[in-house]
């Protein structure tokens, strides 16, 4: 964190200067306060996330974050792209929830053109959906306990990540980026020794997650970081538009795959974790809640697996399956125009909202009858959630900030699109 603390320090243009005044006090423009730089190269910021912070002494009066610093263009880059092509730039958004953004962005394509998606294909989708989540809230996890000097916790919950990005890597043959699913269903089907090694999984995480529970619910360092730090109300939490494990820990009872069940969630039966204090330790025992649940789904997900197809038969927009190729001419045309061309939709515009690891995430895709997009827009929960930070932090201590920094869950690569 840099020391320097005149206005000066700052490194902004003198009309940028001009833009912020009016959201600092006069007590820091007359020098009776400290601003300092927090970011955007610093471990506690998640990323390239720059504050600009306002302190009397150690207290937080203000802080102001600066974002853009990571800006890919990923948006636009989309639409020159067709709408098989974009999918690719969907996995670079959220780098922990890579096969969600996946899923957003096929549910839109599909809702777009009425396609269907078979029923395998759907509980394939669930399953790796909820380890997608599982993963996420793992990494979370440890480096939220890593900020707060818990090492411990870091290298227990990212031994368990491990494990899933395994399983990642045995259906589609990456650990991250997959793009695993596609518009009408799956890339290709699951292997056989995937069930057998996802219930060796949901085995063995249930005492893993009782291990963190035992290092960190009723230890005394952690609670005195957390509880009552960072309070956020019921009432802020839904005029600010807070959504996911942040605004669930204040109160409010609101997940898509509930309220707006998509992909077949109203066939699984699980809890949406609530708390009422929602502070910083509230917000923890939300995210512990939300492992056990996903672990819940796709248990019952492995259960009713059924067999069949996981792509889609419509030919308009789905390629035929790679066996067709070695027979049919007519196939190999229909993959080669399919992979050269693109499919054109019909023109509209669609919205799908999905529940992602850090809150609602949302696309809108705006076709104008063409191969490409005409407009693609993704409603990121880290952009929105990230808003709130200057309400948690105020009258709270710089050290309570890195844990409230932490406590929000952003992922750089969700906000600068």
């Amino acid at each position: 964190m840099s020391t320097e603390i005149s206005r000066t320090s700052l490194n902004l243009e003198p009309a940028a200067l001009d833009e912020i005044k009016h959201l600092i006090s006069n007590r820091a423009i007359e020098g009776e306060t400290v601003l300092l730089n927090m970011g955007p190269q610093h471990p506690a910021t998640h990323g390239v996330l720059r504050l600009l912070l306002e302190l009397d002494g150690e207290v937080v009066v203000n802080c102001i974050p600066d974002i853009g610093f990571l800006h890919t263009g990923i948006e636009k880059n989309m639409e020159a792209k067709t709408y098989v092509q974009a999918e690719v730039m969907t996995d670079r958004l959220d780098y922990l929830n890579n096969i969600g953004n996946n899923l957003v962005y096929c549910l839109a394509i599909e809702k777009l053109t009425d396609l269907d998606v078979p029923p395998r294909a759907q509980a394939i989708r669930v399953i790796l959906t909820e380890l997608q989540r599982i993963s996420s809230h793992l990494v979370w996890l440890g480096t939220h306990c890593l900020d707060l000097g818990a090492m411990s916790l870091f290298l227990y919950t990212f031994r368990e990540r491990e494990f899933i990005l395994d399983i990642f890597e045995m259906v589609s043959g990456q650990r991250m980026m997959t793009t695993y699913l596609r518009p009408g269903g799956l890339w290709r089907d699951i292997p056989v020794e995937f069930e057998g090694t996802v219930r060796e999984f949901t085995g063995l995480l249930p005492r893993r997650i009782q291990q963190y529970d035992d290092l960190l619910e009723k230890n005394r360092l952690f609670l005195e970081r957390t509880k009552g730090i960072g309070v956020l109300s019921t009432e802020d939490a839904l005029s600010w538009g807070v959504t996911g494990p942040m605004a669930r820990a204040s109160g409010v009872d609101h997940d898509l795959r509930k309220s707006i069940p998509y992909s077949g969630y109203e066939l699984y039966e699980f809890i949406v974790p609530t708390h009422t204090d929602g502070d910083t330790y509230a917000r923890y025992l939300v995210r512990m809640e939300e492992l056990r649940q996903s672990l819940r789904i796709v248990e019952q997900a492995l259960d009713k697996l059924p067999l069949g197809p996981v792509r889609s038969n419509n030919r308009k927009y789905v390629p035929p399956p790679r066996s067709e190729l070695s027979t049919s001419m007519e196939a190999v045309i229909h993959h080669f125009k399919l992979w050269t061309e693109g499919f054109s939709p019909p023109k509209g515009s669609v919205y799908v909202g999905v529940e992602s690891p850090r809150g609602e995430l949302g696309c809108f895709i705006e076709s104008d009858g063409g191969p490409k997009p005409y407009r693609v827009h993704m409603r990121t929960p880290s952009f929105t959630n990230l808003q709130i930070l200057p309400l948690l932090a105020k009258g709270h201590l710089v050290a309570d900030l890195i844990a409230l920094i932490g406590t929000v869950d952003i992922v750089l690569g969700d906000i600068d699109r």
